[in-house]
């Protein structure tokens, strides 16, 4: 296939490569809300609850120009219907933006595709101040494969589904807050590596199920004593279906809150961890050569002893402050010894009016691909609205909500099977001036590899893979029928795998939308895209142009 062809496979479909900032701690913690946050409400405003509901259609013909190396150009007819939905009240909240699209394409050489793609949370109340019951879904494409090198030739590529759900508890005995949730949660990736039958990549994630249970129970200063007073425990369970592998984690602790001033108080915790990964080694025949399933990939081999790829047991501790000068600061950060060694975590949230929003995240977690993708969506707002490329509608992973926007680009990173070790640090900022929103998100996504020895994952053992990704955005009116948008983006991955090579991916597009009658529009795009990797061996620079209509019903 030729390098431009390939290039459109992946940008008509959906693809979650716009680099932003996640704006969620990976810890397991109680952590204090955002600004302006209610518990149970996620800061979102009280609406009547009554559903909004947004269906629409659009046809756009799509003409893809190579640049560099060639000179290839394709063209596609888009048809695509989709929804977005919100509802927002004291019982019930949620957002979704779902739509599905079919590419036509006119060249020989060029295939056409059918795509579905969303991404959606919310909750319910079952109980009024009680129980509730939330629960989050995101369907999507990357193209980073394994080892996080871009996908450029042949019919790679990598559809990614997530989803999760479970109830929240909150029960009051006298002066005692208990909270405790449970989460089970879903993640695959759909890969196309050569024919079913063959050999696959090795350590390639497929699918994995996450369950998470926490329990905490604490007082407040003054309520009884003049320190706030808790305990709680925590467990999750990943199981990854590449060759069996298994993360366990398990902990309790006592915390304390010491009441410095009225904005400020001083916390600490100390309490007891074991954190387990284990795993199978590949498959053999009678003739000790490689057993590959119908899809393609290595089986593992369940009848053999489960090795230990990461074991840890022991003293957890940490130290912090948490600083609410207003509802609109917030201010957490720790310091500490987990995993066996120094450990660090916290964040910042800053609203310094109602149009504008600053958050800061530095995480650090144990965990498998699926159930950081989960822990990520976990953290995404309930009432927003979800950024897609204005060329193709697609959803680029990011989400504005009142509390600024929010991303899940590096909860993706490379796509590795292998169990990580995954820390970095993630802020984003949004403004509305007038008729113009405005925002960049910046960020670091670390991941440092656990391959379970004396099996074929050995070699991911030690590897380390690091994320660096930058995007801006600004959209808003020029008039009562005119509407424009423009993103930027750009992400840099540096991979420790031999051969797996580095990455680079940045681009810029730029949207006008006239509003011609009741619900009817016309738009228009252009975008420019490159592509570096060193997998590859080759540069791919593209540009785009879209014009199209769309009835919004």
């Amino acid at each position: 296939m030729r390098p431009v062809l390939a290039f459109a496979h992946f940008m008509l479909p959906l693809c979650l490569v716009g680099a932003s900032a996640v704006s969620a701690s990976a810890q397991e913690s109680y952590a204090p809300a955002s600004p302006g946050q209610e518990r149970g409400g996620e800061g979102r405003e009280r609406g009547s609850g009554r559903p909004e509901v947004q269906p629409y259609i659009d046809i756009s013909q799509i003409l893809l120009a190579e640049l560099s190396p060639g000179n290839d150009v394709v063209t596609y007819t888009q048809l695509a219907a989709g929804v977005n939905a919100a509802i927002t009240g004291r019982k019930n909240g949620g957002s979704v933006s779902l739509r599905y699209a079919r590419n036509i394409a006119y060249e020989n050489d060029a295939r056409g595709s059918d795509t579905l793609s969303g991404i959606a949370r919310g909750y319910a109340t079952v109980i009024p101040d009680a129980v509730t019951i939330e629960g989050g879904a995101l369907a999507s494409r990357t193209r980073l494969n394994g080892g996080g090198a871009s996908l450029l030739t042949g019919d790679a590529g990598s559809r990614v589904y997530t989803a999760y759900a479970g109830p929240n508890v909150h029960a009051e005995a006298g002066d005692v807050q208990i909270n405790a949730n449970y989460r089970a949660g879903y993640t695959r990736v759909e890969t196309d590596f050569g024919l079913p039958g063959t050999v696959r990549q090795a350590d390639l994630f497929d699918e994995s199920v996450v369950q998470t249970a926490a329990f905490h129970a604490a007082t407040r200063p003054g309520e009884p004593l003049p320190v706030g007073l808790g305990l709680g425990a925590g467990y999750t369970q990943e199981d990854i279906s590449t060759f069996d592998q298994r993360v366990r984690d398990f902990h309790v602790r006592g915390d304390v809150t010491v009441p410095v001033s009225p904005t400020l108080a001083v916390v600490g915790g100390v309490g007891y961890e074991n954190v387990e990964i284990s795993g199978r080694d590949v498959l053999l025949d009678d003739a000790g050569l490689l057993v590959v399933g119908e899809d393609g990939r290595l089986l593992a081999d369940e009848s053999g002893p489960r090795r230990i790829a990461y074991e840890t047991d022991g003293l957890i501790w940490d130290v912090g402050v948490l600083w609410r000068p207003s509802t609109r600061t917030a201010l957490e950060a720790h310091l500490g010894r987990r995993y066996d060694s120094t450990t660090y975590y916290g964040s910042f949230a800053w609203a310094p009016s109602s149009r504008s929003s600053l958050n800061i995240s530095v995480y650090d977690a144990v965990t498998g691909f699926g159930g950081q993708l989960n822990r990520a969506l976990v953290a995404l707002p309930t009432n927003f609205a979800a950024n897609r490329n204005p060329l193709t509608g697609d959803i680029t992973g990011c989400v504005a909500s009142q509390q600024g926007s929010n991303c899940l680009s590096g909860a993706l990173g490379s796509l590795r099977a292998a169990t990580f070790r995954n820390r970095g640090v993630a802020a984003s900022y949004s403004r509305q001036i007038g008729r113009l929103t405005a925002g960049v998100g910046a960020g670091y996504d670390r991941r440092n590899f656990f391959g379970t020895p004396g099996t074929i994952l050995a070699t991911a053992d030690g590897l380390v893979d690091e994320n660096y990704y930058l995007t801006a955005f600004a959209d808003g009116r020029l008039g009562p029928r005119d509407s424009y948008s423009v993103n930027t983006y750009v992400q840099w991955f540096e991979s420790g795998g031999v051969g797996a090579g580095d990455g680079t991916i940045l681009g810029a597009s730029a949207a006008y939308r006239r509003y011609l009658l009741a619900g009817l529009s016309a738009r228009a795009a252009v975008a420019l895209d490159y592509l570096g990797s060193a997998l590859a061996g080759q540069d791919l620079t593209t540009a785009s142009v879209l014009l199209g209509l769309r009835y919004d019903f």
